[in-house]
């Protein structure tokens, strides 16, 4: 299928690239039972409740279905099953546990103690992970180009990461702030990673999601920290759009105002303080978990950073965290273009959810534009309902019950890494999180993008 250019204002990569990308991405739209955590800070009510003697994380069986959590198959405790998705999440979330604890002092996501619940095998060639405010999800990839999200351990780290930014700095996942969100969670992943392999630094590759692509994909990995935009390189999904530095900032409507993208300017940032810290201390304190990962743990939950930080205010809380390395981190953040404390150019006037829906095209016409997801890429497709595509009866009898507004005006808040749909139904345009989508709009969002056939 080929795929059409973009139509919304202010992007500043070329979409296309990433849509054939994603036209091997089998990915099942979710059902609207799942809600999400709030945008702008913690949610008591997304917090799981304790129980007493509760082990410290429990992997649940989604069956291949959206049905959350599915069925217990594993506890901390616990020995392998032998399924390989069940047991790396074990692997990877006693880890990220002990990370948390071990090194920064804090006991599981809320400084609490709280049991994190995990599914495995969520819907059918879904390729994406997520936090949804009261568990991690991890799909199975579309066995073309996405292999198990659970493969990549640093993918745990990094869900995980999530839960705990919505329980300290709360930062709004969108433009400026929402790239630090996903900064903090490929922080966590980068030191997660390298504390298994006991790596230092300046030995480390600095990949998120390495192995995370099936074989015969040209990519290292979903992202590299140390040099963004150079992640991948392949016919199916282009170059790896990263920037690194601010005068490379995009600007787009996106995935959130391109959280996934911009976050390559803090993750270099945080490359460069880690080598540099590193290198003035070469005993244990030097590593990335000790070092630079202690000093950015420190900036997100001290206080000095709030839900609207962007990325000079989160560098100058990380400066005044670092104690005798302060110069060497501000030094990290001027050479991606950050002065801690200065106002940061780039960011949009209005956030994705304040001009999110797009501008309709012809009537009679259905188009799916869908953004995000851990990956960050984009794809689009559209249907004429006066052709003879075999879709159309279907997606006339959907398009006669959908009223994408109403959904839109009622829509709970964004989720970190999952899908944003801009969707225009015959002229009724709007933007939707994932978890937003009813049972006719997610049909709908199969069908256009023709999901089950890719």
């Amino acid at each position: 299928m080929t795929l059409g250019p973009a139509r919304r204002p202010h992007r500043c990569f070329v979409p296309p690239y990433l849509q054939r990308a994603l036209g091997y991405d089998a990915t099942l739209a979710v059902d609207e039972a799942l809600r999400s955590a709030r945008l702008a800070g913690p949610s008591p009510a997304a917090t799981l409740i304790t129980t007493p003697g509760a082990p410290a994380w429990t992997v649940h069986d989604a069956g291949s279905t959206t049905t959350l959590p599915g069925r217990p198959v594993r506890a901390a405790g616990e020995p392998a099953v032998g399924d390989a998705a069940v047991d790396e999440a074990a692997t990877g979330i006693a880890a990220s546990l002990a990370l948390l604890l071990e090194v920064w002092g804090r006991d599981s996501y809320d400084g609490a103690g709280a049991p994190v619940s995990l599914s495995v095998h969520y819907g059918r060639d879904y390729a994406n992970a997520f936090w949804d405010g009261t568990q991690l999800v991890f799909g199975d990839g579309d066995g073309v180009v996405f292999d198990r999200f659970t493969k990549p351990v640093d993918v745990l780290g990094h869900e995980l990461a999530h839960a705990l930014t919505e329980h300290t700095a709360g930062l709004v996942y969108a433009d400026q702030p929402g790239a630090l969100n996903e900064h903090v969670s490929d922080v966590v992943a980068a030191c997660l990673k390298q504390r298994l392999l006991d790596q230092r630094p300046d030995a480390a590759d600095w990949l998120v999601g390495e192995g995370l692509f099936l074989p015969g994909v040209q990519a290292r990995g979903l992202r590299d920290m140390a040099r963004p935009g150079s992640a991948y390189d392949d016919p199916r999904l282009g170059r790896d759009p990263q920037p690194g530095h601010m005068d490379d900032f995009i600007v787009t409507t996106d995935d959130h105002g391109g959280v996934h993208l911009n976050s390559g300017i803090p993750n270099r940032a945080f490359h460069l303080a880690a080598l540099a810290i590193a290198a003035a201390d070469p005993g244990p304190a030097g590593t990335s978990w000790t070092g630079a990962g202690q000093v950015w743990y420190d900036a997100l939950t001290g206080g000095a950073a709030g839900p609207r930080t962007d990325f000079a205010g989160f560098a100058a809380a990380t400066v005044a965290a670092a104690g005798p390395h302060a110069d060497a981190v501000a030094e990290a953040w001027a050479a991606v273009g950050v002065e801690p404390g200065a106002p940061t150019a780039g960011t949009p006037a209005g956030s994705p959810d304040e001009e999110g829906s797009t501008t309709g095209p012809t009537a009679g016409v259905v188009r799916v534009r869908r953004t995000g997801g851990f990956a960050g890429l984009a794809t689009e497709a559209d249907v004429d309902l006066a052709s003879d595509d075999p879709r159309v009866p279907e997606l006339r009898g959907l398009a006669g019950r959908v009223d994408v507004s109403a959904v839109a005006a009622r829509q709970p808040e964004h989720q970190p890494d999952r899908f944003v749909y801009d969707l225009d139904v015959c002229g009724d345009c709007a933007s939707l999180g994932e978890q937003a989508l009813t049972p006719d709009l997610a049909r709908l969002v199969e069908l256009v993008l023709d999901l089950r056939h890719r």
